[in-house]
């Protein structure tokens, strides 16, 4: 019986076929090695980049061994033990007698963690029953074993590793691996380093400052745990393998009242929301002060004493030279891929400002175009405290206009729909100085497009309504109520879904609950589109019945995300759907649902996941 779209789990088939990749820590545990030729080297190197004690087990004596065994084992880094001379059974000789060997020391070595058997390389000494028995024994004992060249041997894989190092040289705790599951060793190093060439040269550097970070928040949550010892302790907001869904889970605005327990907690949320939205490059040069100022979280902080950029010379009157004066521009910066700047925010940001104040959702992509000899100030908006941010903003960018200079205040979008642009104009006009707004292109708009979603479609919506999911302070704001022919994109809720679902389908009397108008239907279809226009863009489609769930299910979100509701979701999928509107066009819809979700043939679920941006955008 096909799945209808209220009773799909809609949760995804395990396929088969992959691996289960894990980073195994190995500090005080023994690697065993079996070889010492240039592979049992390479698996030594690793297994001690990964503080592992390494044993390499080989027959023939260290002189037998390759130059890089035979230096490391006289560097003390390995132990290499002559296979010949473990004590095996007085009956047995040959492979047996090894066999019987290696039973022997394992049973009187249980710091043995992972075994490695190299020389059965293709080629090598060790044949295939050797292999088995050697296998066996590993199996009896509960150790993993690794067999060159005979994948059915095998318990676990190596991938194809990089290790980053920072601008130094120094190695840094960032690595990459990656595997093709036996289906392309040479292929998956290919892969390998062009992921490496993609991405930028200090972001080695970047992990260790935000472990820095980590550290640093972590020192003041034990502080206040000392303090506090009954508080609840949120640390998990700090571990990357925690199941928090996302940085921007709604906390209480900042107040001059709150505890100490209660700024701890907001500072972990900090930490994440730095690692989420600031510039690699901005996380790479990071100073224990940058990161103390983070953590502090200071409300209104004078323009950073760091910033390059001379006084005003005051002028003679000899002379025919005049201070600059300074001036403010209030920029869009479009949906996040640098190709949708407007000629002229690329004209203020590469040819005209002195002083980039950016909100943090602006993308590492667009900052870059910003020549290096202009500094970049990020705006500490992280959750709880969007007002103190939105002031430090406001109040650096007159500091700098009244020095001369020429300050592009940067926004995400447009800077006048929901970028608070308005207050902008207002505090810079009281204060002598009238910006420029510079239009942007909205997400609102952009995101939806990037989704294959019009918000409007001739026969399936006629006019889009866009609002916000959170009002001033965190507040709950009032929501439309549906019409069938509108579409509507909510911007900032993703953190707020549950609630906004709730909202939008609850059953209340005219004018009552959050929402103006009737309910919207179960099986509406939404979409929640994440960082549009990026190439890690992500569009999860379902109903308003099911969403919660979709999200729930798919683990980690990816912030900017905002929700587009309405018909136009499933107007262009496939051969499309534009007969919505049609007269009687109502009963048909949980039928158009289906086949928009299902499927004709029931294979479908109750969401659907698609990731990247389509190939087309490659060129630009």
């Amino acid at each position: 019986m096909p799945n209808s779209p209220g009773s799909a789990v809609g949760y995804p088939n395990p396929q088969g076929g992959a691996s289960l990749v894990l980073a195994f820590r190995l500090q005080s545990r023994v690697t065993l090695i079996l070889g010492s030729g240039p592979l049992a080297a390479s698996r030594a190197f690793s297994a001690l980049d990964a503080d592992s004690k390494v044993v390499i087990l080989a027959t023939g004596g260290l002189n037998s061994a390759c130059e890089e065994v035979k230096w490391r084992s006289e560097q003390g880094q390995l132990t290499f033990i002559d296979w010949d001379t473990l004590p095996g059974s007085s009956t047995s000789s040959g492979d047996d007698k090894l066999v019987e060997a290696l039973e022997s020391y394992l049973t009187s070595t249980p710091e043995v963690c992972l075994i490695c058997m190299t020389d059965t390389l293709y080629g090598g000494r060790r044949n295939r029953l050797f292999a088995e028995k050697v296998y066996q024994i590993s199996r009896t004992h509960n150790i993993p074993v690794n067999t060159t060249d005979m994948p059915d041997l095998c318990d676990f894989t190596f991938t194809s590793t990089h290790r980053f190092d920072d601008v130094g040289g120094n190695a840094t705790p960032l690595q990459i691996g990656v595997t093709t599951n036996g289906q392309g060793c040479r292929l998956a190093g290919r892969i390998r380093r062009d992921i490496v060439s993609r991405l930028p040269k200090d972001v080695g550097g970047a992990v260790q400052r935000v472990g820095r970070m980590r550290v640093l928040a972590r020192v003041r949550a034990v502080k206040q745990e000392e303090k506090y010892p009954d508080e609840e302790d949120e640390s998990d907001e700090l571990e990357e393998n925690g199941r928090v869904l996302t940085p921007n889970r709604p906390v209480p605005s900042r107040s001059n009242s709150e505890t100490e327990s209660e700024s701890s907690k907001r500072r972990i949320k900090w930490v994440a929301q730095v690692s989420e939205y600031w510039p690699i490059s901005k996380l790479a040069t990071m100073s224990d002060s940058d990161m103390e100022e983070v953590l502090d979280g200071e409300r209104t902080p004078a323009i950073s004493p760091r910033l390059e950029h001379p006084e005003p010379i005051l002028p003679s009157i000899h002379s025919l030279v005049f201070p600059r004066k300074g001036r403010i521009l209030l920029v869009g910066s479009g949906p996040g891929h640098p190709s949708l700047l407007t000629l002229a925010t690329h004209t203020a940001l590469t040819q005209m400002a002195d002083l980039v104040l950016s909100d943090k959702l602006v993308p590492d992509a667009v900052l870059a175009l910003i020549p290096k000899t202009v500094q970049i100030r990020i705006a500490k908006k992280f959750p709880g405290n969007a007002e103190g941010a939105q002031m430090e903003m406001m109040v650096a960018a007159i500091e700098a206009a009244k020095r001369g200079m020429t300050v592009v205040r940067l926004k995400q979008g447009d800077p006048v729909v929901y970028g608070r642009a308005g207050e902008e104009v207002l505090y810079f006009r009281s204060h002598g100085f009238e910006p420029v707004v510079i239009p942007g292109v909205s997400s609102a708009l952009a995101a939806p497009t990037f989704a294959g979603i019009p918000v409007t479609q001739r026969g399936v919506a006629e006019s889009f309504m866009v609002c916000t999911g959170v009002g001033r302070k965190g507040k709950d704001v009032q929501l439309p109520g549906y019409e069938r022919a509108r579409t509507l994109v909510v911007l900032m809720g993703v953190a707020r879904l549950q609630a906004i679902i709730h909202a939008l389908t609850e059953q209340v009397q005219e004018g009552g609950g959050r929402r103006d108008g009737k309910a919207y239907p179960p099986h509406t279809p939404i979409a929640i589109i994440e960082r549009a226009s990026m190439p890690d863009q992500r569009v999860i489609s379902s109903t308003v019945r099911d969403i919660v769930r979709a999200m729930d299910s798919i683990g980690e979100q990816r912030p900017p995300g905002m929700m587009v509701i309405g018909w136009g979701v499933l107007a262009l999928w496939g051969e499309g759907d534009v007969e919505v509107l049609d007269e009687g066009g109502e009963k048909m819809d949980e039928e158009r649902v289906t086949k928009w979700l299902i499927g004709s043939d029931g294979a479908g679920a109750a969401w659907r996941v698609s990731e990247g941006l389509d190939s087309g955008w490659e060129g630009f």
